[in-house]
Order: C-alpha cells, then structure tokens, then sequence
C-alpha cells in the first residue's frame, strides 16, 4: 500500500482526539487564552455538559481581524513572541487548540482589540472557515463551542453524563481559579448550580480567600501555611492537617508557575510526605504552588498540557518532602477542628429526659442514676458519673495534690487532666474549654516517635531474651518476616530462623519495655505478608514502626494516675504529629467553653 499523505482536515481531526477528548479539555484551551490574554474576570456557560454549547467570554486584550483569521490555522500562536521552547511564560500552547475544536464543531470567535473603534468574527464549522468579518462585540473576546463532536460522531458514545460533564467543566475552572484570585470567574450551567467567584487581593491571604470559596470554609481551620524555597525554586500553599484526610486525592490540587497540573512527581512527593501520619487509603487535602524559572520546567510534554517536566526532578521532588514534613512538625500535637464541632453536633442530636421527679442527685452523690434515667448519649452518661468521680476525689488521700494545684498547667495547649473515664479516656481541662484524649492512641503515637528517632540516630537499644522466642507462622509470613529482618534489626527487633516454618526472637526494642516477642513478631509478620504486594522500602518501615508502637502503647482499660495523665499530655504537647495517631485517627478532641455553653443553652 502507497504512503500518502493525509488530509488537513484529518490531520486536525486526529489532532482533536489528543487534545480535546471531552468538553473539559475544551474549556480548559478556551480559559487558558483568555487568562493569557490579560482577563480580568472570565464567564462561562454551558448547556448539556458542554456539548451543545461552551460560551467563554473575557475582557482580555482581544484580537483584530488579521488575528481572527490567524488564530484558527494550525500552529499559529501569540504565545512564542521570540520563539524560544525553552522559555514559556504563559499558560503553554500546541498551536492545535483552536484548529482541532473547529474541525470537530461549529466555532465561534467575536473579538475586538483594546483601543480599536471594532471588532471582528470569524466561525469554523466542522473544518469549514468563514469570515473574518465585522461583528459587534464590546472590547474582549467572546467564544462559543457548538455541537461539540458533531463531526465525530464516534467520540460522543464515550461521553458520561451531561451533569458528569458539566461537574468535570466546573473542576477545571475551579483549578484555574484557584492559581489565578486575582480574577473573577463565573460558571452556569443547566445541569448543576453555578457558581460567582469575585477578585480576591494579591499574596497568600487572597489565595487562602479564593481556596476556601472552593475547598469550604473550614479549609481556612483545618490547614496549615507552607512557604520553602531552594535552589531558585519556590514552594507555598496550604497544606491540610493528617486528620482532615480523604479517600481520594481529589483535594490534592497542584500549580507549577500557575499551571494546575496533576504531575505523579509532585503527587508522590505529597504521599510521601504524609506517609507515617495517614494509613493506606487516605489522602492529604492541599493547595500547592512552585515557582520557578521558566527553562527549568518543561510545561510543553503532554497534548493536554496537564503533566510538566523539571530539569531537576530531584530538587523538586525534596523541596515538596522537605517543606510539607517540616510544616507538618511545626504544628506539634494540633487536630482538626472539626473532632470537636463533630463531637458537639453528635451531643446535641438527642437531647437528654428530664430527670424524674423525687430524685435529687444533690441528695445521694454516690448512687447512680438507673437505665431508664440515663440519657442517650456520651454527654448524659460523663454527667451521671459526676457524682461518683466527685466523691472519689474529695476522699483521696492528702498527699495528693488539690485540683487549684495544676492551675498552671490550664494555661498548656492540652490543659490540666481532671479525670479518666472507662479507663480509656484522659478528661482535661483548659482555660477556655476541656480535652478529651484517647490514652492509647495517643500514647501509640508517642512511642512511634522515640521509635523512629532512635532509628534515625543509628543506634536503638536492644534487650536481648534470656530464652529466645520460638514463633511458628505460616510460609507466606515467615517469608515476609525473615525478609524484613535487616530493617527490624535497626529498630533492636533480632529475628533468626529456625528450622522449617518457625523464626526466633533473640532481642527486642529496649523502648518497648517488656513485650510480648511471639504476639509482637506474629502481627509484624501479619502486617508485612499482607502488605507484599505493594511494600516497598518505606513502606515496610512504617508497618513495622507501626505494629512496634502498637505495641508498646498504653492499652485503653488501664487505670491511670493523675502525674501519669499530665505526664501524657504534656509529651504530646512536645511530640510532632501527635494530634493524630499512626492509622490517622484523632488522639483528642476540643470543646471550647462558649461551645457546651450553648449545648446548655446559656448562650
């Protein structure tokens, strides 16, 4: 068979198909040359998720007649005024975006320069041009997409739904918001509510602003400000607190010189940073931006211009490590927020009885209320066993410190322990409201730490067994542990074979104090066989320092004392990442004072 070459109109067909799959990747073209051309507010509607209508209008530096025409041939841009690759400060450009969507729907650009007395249209319908040719249009530009695919048939069965449309059309536009607060961004749509994003001010709390009118407003309370700069790259943002997590990373949203982009580089740098605060599963919520010279990112390597290329991935990859890790610890043992509003909506779901009549619990301090008195919910029960904590205390013995004793201790960021309830939660009281902490997630975050600081400081304490423990596992786990042994030697874990099916504890982490070796090394090898398939290095390091300090931790149903819980709570107040435990659970929970006032109704 003879090579021929194809026609114009194929070529931009084929061309299409790369560049514009569905009428998100439309849209996005058609903002990205709005924001290029200097808009300072960009509307956009659509109908039927963007296939029977895209309209984008702008108030950008426009196009004359001459433009017009030249903006719909193939690899014809305003975006390479020098025509170096290698320095692209705009949002990129292929020179197809125009061309290709015009060659698969009906095309219409009006257009009129600044400072010019009229403007100009021009439309290309499935390939077809006409024009330019004078049109009434106020200064900007003005684009509408008709019966996008019509000439490709083909490519609609491959379409979601118009309401899966249109909410994709809304993400993209949300993303180019987010880089850019300095503009006023309007979505309609007649398959989902809009929305109206007004001009936010310059610098980080005009992008906090816009972040919010896109993340929620608790965004704001439950992230953390990241600015790290390194090597002529710059890194700020927002990161989001390890207990404001998500099932997916669709929170993750990523900028490289205003770009957004979904870079598996940046994505992975993300995870790897919160990798010993989330479990598997979970995903950190963030804002990031890099800056950086435009030579030393490639933003040209993907048809739909969503993927970049560092010339130092490296300098990248660590500068995004570095900062969220360093971020992450300066927040010492802070939780989200959103524990305690959760806690507080979950107490005032259902409003306790009235007590009954001819019981009065003034009267009888040490007798407990009866089932049908008890009310339904966590706040009722800690209430009806006031009485007994009470009486307990005031017949302690006179040693022990009265409660005015730890007045200093209120003014700590986790306040003063008051009380243990069921043996599992540690009750403590600040200036401005009350803690409640679960003791042994707590504590289990706590021997994580010493666990992994001990490792890094090369040198971990080993006690070694006047026996060694003989534990019996099954092939696949003892392959796994065995496998594993030179990295639990760097914790002071020793684990031998010996002999068919069985392996041998020798010694045992001097910071576990006293464990039991046969239960410690049948979870480690647990963890580690069911993990196999995706355990990589770091990965293994976080299981075993997991299951380690899982096992080490304070169990819930142990009584404490009172030097034993502020004990506690002043190490997590010193800890890094204290606020939630190695599965990504929170350790405590805040109530603010003006908070149970009004459960109470007396505010």
């Amino acid at each position: 068979m003879p090579v021929r070459r194809l026609e114009p109109l194929l070529i931009d067909r084929i061309a299409a198909g790369e560049v514009i799959e569905r009428p998100a990747a439309a849209l996005k073209e058609l903002v990205e040359n709005a924001l290029d051309a200097g808009a300072r507010r960009v509307d956009v509607a659509l109908e039927a998720g963007g296939r029977r209508l895209i309209r984008v209008v702008d108030d950008g530096c426009g196009m004359s007649a001459a433009d017009l025409d030249l903006a719909v041939e193939r690899h014809a841009t305003s975006k390479l005024p020098d025509g170096d690759l290698s320095a692209i400060a705009t949002l990129g450009f292929r020179g197809e975006a125009l061309p290709s969507i015009g060659s698969v729907a009906r095309l219409e650009i009006f257009s009129r320069a600044q400072g010019a007395k009229d403007g100009a249209g021009v439309v290309v319908d499935c390939g077809d041009k006409s024009g330019p040719a004078p049109a009434a249009q106020p200064a900007g530009t003005r684009i509408e997409v008709r019966d996008l695919f019509a000439a490709t048939p083909a490519r609609l069965k491959f379409l979601r739904t118009d309401r899966a449309e249109a909410r994709a059309c809304a993400d993209v536009l949300e993303r180019l918001a987010m880089a850019r607060p300095d503009v006023r961004f309007s979505f309609a749509s007649n398959d989902m509510r809009g929305f109206d994003l007004p001009a936010c001010e310059e610098g980080p709390e005009g992008w906090l602003t816009r972040l919010c009118a896109v993340l929620g407003a608790e965004f704001e309370a439950n992230a953390l400000r990241v600015e790290a700069g390194r090597e002529g790259l710059r890194l700020s943002g927002f990161a989001g607190l390890p207990t404001w997590s998500r099932a997916s990373a669709s929170a993750q949203y990523l900028f490289v010189n205003g770009r957004p982009v979904r870079d598996r580089l940046l994505s992975g740098a993300a995870r790897a940073a919160y990798m010993d605060l989330l479990p598997p599963g979970r995903h950190a919520a963030l804002a990031l931006f890099v800056e950086c010279e435009p030579r030393e990112v490639d933003v040209n390597v993907h048809p739909a211009k969503s993927e970049v290329r560092f010339r130092d991935p490296g300098l990248a990859r660590g500068l995004v490590v570095g900062a969220l890790k360093e971020t992450l610890s300066s927040a010492v043992h802070r939780a989200s927020p959103a524990g305690g509003a959760a806690a507080l909506g979950l107490m005032a779901r259902r409003p306790s009885p009235a007590p009954r009549q001819g019981w009065d619990w003034r009267a009888s301090p040490a007798r407990p209320p009866s089932p049908d008195e008890a009310a339904p919910n966590a706040l009722a029960e800690a209430a009806a066993n006031f009485a007994v904590l009470a009486a307990e205390r005031s017949a302690a013995p006179a040693g022990e410190p009265a409660p005015g004793a730890q007045e200093p201790a209120l003014d700590a960021p986790l306040g003063a322990a008051r009380a243990q309830l069921h043996e599992t939660y540690i009750i403590a009281q600040t200036r401005d409201g009350l803690v409640i902490v679960d003791q042994h997630a707590a504590h289990e975050r706590l021997v994580y730490e010493r666990l992994k600081a001990a490792r890094e400081g090369g040198s971990a304490p080993r006690q070694a067994l006047l026996i060694p423990a003989v534990v019996e596992l099954a092939r696949a786990e003892l392959d796994a542990l065995l496998d594993a042994a030179p990295l639990l030697a760097e914790f002071g874990l020793i684990v031998e074979p010996f002999g068919p099916g069985a392996a041998a504890v020798t010694e045992v982490p001097a910071l576990l104090h006293d464990p039991d070796p046969v239960k410690l090394a049948r979870d480690l090898a647990s963890a580690l066989a069911e993990d196999e398939g995706g355990a990589g290095v770091r990965r293994r390091f976080e299981l075993a320092l997991a299951t380690m300090a899982c096992h080490r931790s304070v169990r819930a149903g142990r009584r404490l004392r009172p030097e034993e819980m502020n004990a506690l709570l002043r190490e997590m107040e010193r800890t890094p990442g204290s606020g939630q435990c190695n599965h990504g659970r929170p350790t405590y929970v805040e109530l603010k004072l003006s908070d149970v006032e009004r459960l109470f109704r007396r505010r």
